[in-house]
């Protein structure tokens, strides 16, 4: 660390983070992979119990002073589970159902049912951020810098004076290249499959598109523009990594550990980009390439099916 980054590095208070991971964790898919481990299908008092308990966090931040720097975190993510609370609902309503998600729907219906409620959730927590932050680059909703220099990871072999303006593409390649090659050898496309799900591409180039922007939303900058002043840089990472490592376990494509640390790893990658370049760019473009594998895949398998 050199001398400029020991000076604006915020004071390490163990007990702000201690409480964050715990609030971040009772929040998380933690307790729904526990559940399943242990008693099978998921409660629906669940998910409001997880409401409850982010809720009765941020009271407990308004009240005690010494949580008290936490309590913007504590709102945006209270609206968060309200904001999934509610779609939850719109989703199993009739009038929903035959709209979007009928007996047999099309491709394009039922991930556009899908989507709009994920952008009605991201919404809500962009609306919260608005609220405890006032400007949109202070929780990094701007293009940011897109040639800003990328912190060195010898690991990866990111050395100092280089700049995201290089790796951001290559990380897009890499993350691409890393969903195609394993889901190919798996689904095996044949090539008049691919010519029926052709049509379909402009509907998984936007499906990947709202999807990636949605989940960088509720999922990075809802924590890294809350908590990065708070705890560090580290430690902020490092919770956005679980808290989407953890939302992958149980429905992540592998799921179980591998689609833990292998999401784990891109939500890193991912915050580090937004921390680096002060905006949300780099991060969109990286997710959306191997989400557009992902959904073309999809179209495949629907069509096959």
């Amino acid at each position: 660390m050199n001398q400029t980054e020991a000076l604006t590095r915020p004071p390490e208070n163990k007990w702000l983070i201690l409480a964050a991971w715990l609030s971040l964790l009772l929040i998380s898919d933690l307790p729904d992979i526990v559940w399943t481990y242990l008693s099978g299908p998921l409660p629906p008092w669940l998910a409001g119990a997880k409401t409850a308990a982010i809720a009765a966090f941020l009271l407990l931040c308004l009240a005690w002073s010494a949580l008290r720097p936490l309590w913007r975190f504590a709102l945006v993510m209270l609206v968060f589970c309200l904001a999934l609370r509610l779609s939850a609902w719109v989703r199993e309503a009739a009038w929903f159902q035959d709209r979007f998600l009928g007996p047999s729907p099309s491709f394009s219906t039922g991930y556009l049912g899908v989507y709009i409620l994920d952008l009605g959730v991201a919404a809500g927590v962009i609306a919260a951020l608005w609220l405890v932050k006032r400007h949109r680059r202070e929780f990094f909703l701007v293009k940011g810098q897109p040639g800003a220099p990328i912190g060195p990871v010898r690991w990866l072999g990111i050395r100092p004076g280089q700049s995201w303006r290089t790796f951001g593409w290559i990380f897009a390649g890499v993350a691409g290249l890393g969903v195609l090659i394993p889901t190919a050898l798996e689904v095996q496309p044949s090539l008049d499959l691919l010519g029926r799900a052709w049509p379909l591409l402009p509907f998984v180039l936007l499906f990947a598109a709202v999807n990636a922007f949605t989940e960088e939303v509720y999922f990075r900058l809802s924590l890294l523009a809350t908590l990065t002043d708070i705890v560090g840089k580290n430690h902020a990472l490092l919770l956005n990594v679980v808290f989407f490592g953890l939302a992958h376990y149980l429905h992540g494509s592998p799921p179980g550990i591998m689609g833990f640390l292998m999401t784990g790893f891109l939500a890193w990658l991912l915050g580090k980009s937004i921390l680096e370049t002060r905006g949300l760019l780099w991060a969109w473009f990286i997710h959306f390439v191997p989400d557009v594998v992902i959904f073309a895949f999809y179209a495949i398998l629907y069509v096959k099916a």
